[in-house]
């Protein structure tokens, strides 16, 4: 089977600063009278580290998520930092001067976003959806899409479009897409939500393996708890609590 390598591995466990490190990030949603307060009063997070946003629908998870895929801004942040390879990147500023496109260089080369319902490219074969992320930053073909492709057991599915595939392979070739270009940090939002318990439990373990494989940095948002433990991750402290003077649900992550 071919093998998945990535370049800056064996440099991973030298890289001595942070991923993410965050303080006093904040984001509110408020419409009519309620809405949805999130705070972050702290959070690091290392690289290689396997982070689990816990919590039932409604809780902040997807919320911190975009913010720390960088593509939704936070309404205050007193420190956050982002340092996937090189030298650390000062978001705030970045959001607070209007450089998107500074943010969306960071996005584009370091992260890779599984959504939560796949999010394919309807009119794009399979093998086209998973090498999307390497043909827009003009990398090489150089076998990576049909490797990641046979390791999740989509190498007779190539020529497919989405619509002739199944949910779970679907959400698998999500996954290759998000790992083709090697990105060093990987979010993922309730990435086996729509699938049955049984092919979640072997797509989630095959995601862990890739993402082990390349060396990245995890953090994944779900509502299983158990699942959570039983694959080892780490687990943010969370609450939430209703306000009703201020007609707000505020929730907290930190870790």
């Amino acid at each position: 089977m071919p093998s998945i390598r990535c370049p800056w591995k064996r440099c991973l466990k030298e890289v001595s600063a942070p991923v993410y490190q965050v303080a006093e990030l904040s984001k509110a949603r408020v419409q009519a009278g309620s809405g949805f307060a999130l705070s972050v009063p702290e959070l690091t997070i290392r690289p290689g580290e396997r982070v689990a946003l816990v919590g039932d629908s409604g809780c902040g998870k997807s919320t911190l998520l975009d913010m720390l895929g960088l593509a939704s801004s936070p309404d205050g942040a007193g420190r956050f930092t982002f340092c996937p390879r090189g030298a650390p990147s000062d978001i705030p500023s970045l959001w607070r001067d209007g450089r998107s496109n500074d943010l969306g260089d960071l996005r584009k080369h370091h992260i890779g976003y599984v959504l939560q319902t796949g999010g394919l490219i309807p009119y794009l074969t399979v093998r086209q959806n998973i090498d999307l992320t390497r043909r827009l930053l003009d990398l090489p073909d150089d076998g990576t899409a049909d490797a990641l492709a046979e390791r999740l057991g989509l190498a007779g599915h190539g020529a497919k479009l989405p619509a002739a595939l199944s949910v779970g392979e679907r959400q698998r070739v999500a996954i290759g897409r998000a790992l083709a270009h090697r990105p060093p940090v990987i979010l993922a939002d309730e990435p086996t939500a729509s699938l049955d318990p049984e092919t979640a439990k072997t797509v989630m373990a095959l995601f862990l393996d890739l993402v082990e494989a390349e060396g990245a940095t995890l953090i994944v948002a779900t509502h299983d708890r158990a699942q959570v433990g039983r694959l080892g991750l780490r687990a943010l402290g969370h609450d939430l609590a209703r306000d009703p003077a201020a007609g707000l649900t505020r929730a907290r992550f930190w870790g």
